[in-house]
């Protein structure tokens, strides 16, 4: 049990919702099939003792933050809100990755966080660092408020019709539009 009493890592139960969304989520733009595999890199599994950069950062991981990627084509930042911006955790193991692997690809930002405003102050503090990367953030954005009231541990919608998890939808539809058309240009004429 965390310190302060509630989910020591609140964000599994966001994570757990994105990738079942993702996992059953299937359509068609164009002639392209769009179905998604999710890798999840967790600063926790990366930086903490044991981890690929265990030895480097030495630090106790203790933000709840996870970073989702699929690349190629889109990716997609999941992330909690830390002081109104980007966490720690998620900044360092974006920067682990050379910026050619974000370049000329899509994103969709999701933010949460326990409180009422969803993480959306902090969602505009990685939209800016996802530009600098040159993975371009869709326009939507997904901001879960008083997650622990949205999401069960299992990541499972307390109230499967609740509006706030009718975002997520919205965003896969530009993120998957934007991941085709960039995948499509980068393969004709490679990146800049």
């Amino acid at each position: 049990v965390a310190p302060w009493g509630g989910d020591s890592r609140l964000g599994t139960r966001v994570l757990e919702w994105v990738k079942s969304t993702l996992s059953i989520r299937e359509g068609k733009l164009g002639e392209s099939k769009i179905k998604h595999d999710v890798t999840v890199v967790d600063p926790l599994e990366v930086f903490a003792e044991g981890g690929a950069l265990g030895d480097l950062s030495r630090g106790d991981l203790t933000v709840p933050t996870f970073f989702l990627k699929e690349l190629p084509p889109k990716a997609a930042a999941l992330k909690a809100t830390i002081n109104e911006a980007v966490p720690p955790a998620l900044a360092s193991i974006m920067g682990h990755f050379g910026g050619s692997i974000y370049k000329c690809k899509p994103s969709g930002i999701v933010t949460y966080s326990p409180g009422p405003w969803g993480g959306m102050r902090a969602a505009m503090s990685i939209q800016v660092m996802l530009h600098e990367l040159g993975c371009i953030p869709v326009s939507k954005l997904v901001g879960l408020p008083l997650v622990a009231d949205l999401l069960k541990e299992d990541g499972s919608p307390v109230e499967p019709d609740a509006r706030m998890l009718h975002q997520m939808p919205g965003m896969l539809d530009q993120l998957e539009w934007m991941a085709v058309a960039m995948k499509r240009q980068r393969d004709e004429t490679g990146t800049f």
